[in-house]
């Protein structure tokens, strides 16, 4: 059962934390985990053409990351969980696109959509930012 959690120090109780938030917190911590594992995979084994590429993969995908998992706790709003969701699918789409191209040989020709869709996630956060 997930009952709401008590703060010691003030007496408030605090509700659960709903899924779709719990979800984006989790992924944030994957992508930067995941990020890691690739920057350290570019570093040591590949080849200096695809380092580029793949540490670029992995600061986006890390910076996206640390920013879900610390934005994702206070998204109460719609649209502020509208705007990171689309960042994960964003970044996911890039730099996914970009560690893809090199380990399986695919095209790259859905990574400006995923650059765009940050972008776009990003001013939405920030539109909604101002009108709280």
């Amino acid at each position: 059962m997930n009952l709401p959690a008590s703060d010691s120090h003030t007496g408030y109780v605090r509700a659960p934390t709903p899924w779709s938030l719990r979800a984006l917190i989790a992924a944030g911590a994957l992508l930067a985990a995941l990020a890691v594992a690739l920057s350290a995979y570019a570093a040591h084994l590949a080849d200096a053409h695809s380092q580029s590429r793949l540490q670029t993969a992995a600061v986006f995908a890390f910076g996206h990351g640390i920013a879900l998992a610390a934005l994702a706790p206070l998204a109460r709003r719609a649209l502020t969980r509208i705007a990171l969701y689309a960042a994960l699918i964003g970044v996911a789409v890039f730099s996914g696109g970009l560690a893809a191209a090199h380990f399986f040989a695919v095209s790259t020709g859905l990574l400006p959509y995923g650059g765009s869709l940050m972008i776009l996630a990003w001013l939405v956060y920030a539109v909604d930012a101002l009108r709280r």
